[in-house]
């Protein structure tokens, strides 16, 4: 699943194609995705695209009458293109715009989803009850001592909790944790003070190095050129189990936590 570092390349690799450029037309090729995609998206044919943003890992593309809410799910992409290459069987999406190129949302599993939203973005549903941006002076040490205090759940599920922080997904809270020496199965509330001002950097480091790298590829997620993020490289525990650690001569080992594997070092995480 493409997680917040991502998302965030790919907004940064879409916006100079769309931004300021108007949209000629809009195909839907296939609505059932998470859900339907309805055909109100078509107002936004004729419309300037006024800036791109991110909340969490949701795209928000802004015209001058409402907003595209775009979200890649579990197998998604976006893709720039000229109108004259040929379209792919899972292209469901398209967005033509007036200088001839295209984007379009690639999506074998159809777990994304492609809304319209009118109005303040952040009264929609699935925006108002979202934590702060890890990236940002919301989401600090304090924000995450005080979130911890008396919570029996593991740590990992408090931090991949978005209503905690977004953007904390799978491998980077493994690869936070670890490089904090937190065993992902502590309760959060038993985490010290210290520790949790550690793993709040940890998280914003981890998360910014991907970022610079242009994301994880895994297995679904390339970006919007078509071309691999190269993160994957530099990771310390995540799928790297039965491997030695890079701090330690221990072994990583995995385990399963809310239906995620988990990845640790048993000597560096306590």
């Amino acid at each position: 699943m493409p997680e917040l570092p991502e998302v965030e390349t790919t907004l940064r690799g879409i916006t100079p194609h769309l931004v300021g450029n108007r949209v000629a037309e809009i195909e839907i090729r296939e609505s059932r995705m998470r859900w339907p995609i309805e055909d109100e998206v078509l107002e936004m044919e004729q419309q300037e695209i006024m800036s791109i943003t991110r909340r969490a890992k949701y795209i928000l593309i802004h015209t001058q009458t409402g907003i595209l809410i775009l979200h890649l799910g579990m197998s998604g992409s976006l893709r720039i293109c000229p109108h004259e290459v040929e379209l792919k069987k899972h292209d469901h999406f398209i967005m033509r715009l007036d200088t001839g190129m295209e984007m379009r949302l690639h999506d074998p599993r159809r777990f994304g989803c492609v809304l319209w939203h009118k109005g303040d973005i952040t009264a929609h549903r699935l925006i108002k009850n979202l934590g702060p941006e890890p990236l940002t002076d919301a989401f600090s040490a304090e924000h995450l001592v005080t979130t911890s205090l008396a919570k029996t759940t593991t740590i990992k599920q408090h931090i991949m909790n978005n209503k905690t922080v977004v953007g904390a997904g799978n491998i980077y809270a493994c690869e936070a944790l670890f490089s904090s020496g937190i065993r992902p199965t502590r309760a959060a509330g038993k985490v010290s003070k210290r520790k949790l001002t550690i793993l709040t950097e940890e998280i914003k480091k981890v998360l910014a190095a991907a970022i610079t790298q242009g994301g994880t590829t895994l297995r679904d997620f390339l970006r919007e050129d078509g071309q691999p993020g190269y993160f994957k490289q530099q990771l310390n525990v995540y799928d790297r189990e039965g491997e030695r650690c890079r701090n330690c001569p221990d072994t990583i080992k995995r385990i399963v936590i809310s239906a995620r594997s988990t990845f640790y070092c048993p000597s560096c995480q306590k």
